[in-house]
């Protein structure tokens, strides 16, 4: 799913095997988080959250480094769901919030966020990642 989400929106990136041998050496590390959502056994998307260390609170920060629902399931909730997951599991190891990259340019995916109470903190100019943090004990969501 790491290599449809790239090739989806054209990012250069390495093939699939490579990808998967990376994917799994990350899995073994405690700090790295995977949370899968599942339809009848099939993976039909994806988180994965790294914790690192902080000095500004007690916990760890944590990072949602790639969120992903298959492109025909999407606004049914799933990406919902498996963030409402990921917030759980990184409150849980202490983290009070947590950072996300999302590209200037991608509309509805920073749309997504904001709808989930994260804020950008950065301003943008042009074509760039943007850093947007949100609580880990998300406010209601109105879908």
């Amino acid at each position: 799913m790491l290599w449809d989400f790239n090739t989806e929106f054209e990012t250069e990136t390495d093939d699939a095997p490579v990808l998967a041998d990376r994917f799994a050496r990350l899995l073994e590390l405690p700090e790295i988080v995977a949370v899968v959502a599942e339809d009848e056994g099939a993976a039909v998307g994806f988180a994965l959250l790294s914790l690192r260390p902080a000095i500004w609170f007690d916990g760890p920060v944590a990072q949602l480094e790639e969120l992903y629902v298959v492109p025909d399931l999407r606004d049914r909730g799933i990406g919902t769901q498996v963030l409402g997951l990921s917030r759980r599991i990184v409150r849980e190891a202490g983290a009070p919030e947590m950072h996300i990259n999302v590209d200037e340019v991608d509309v509805d995916t920073r749309r997504f966020y904001e709808r989930h109470g994260f804020v950008n903190i950065e301003e943008g100019v042009d074509y760039r990642m943007l850093c947007y943090i949100g609580p880990t004990d998300p406010p209601q969501v109105v879908e």
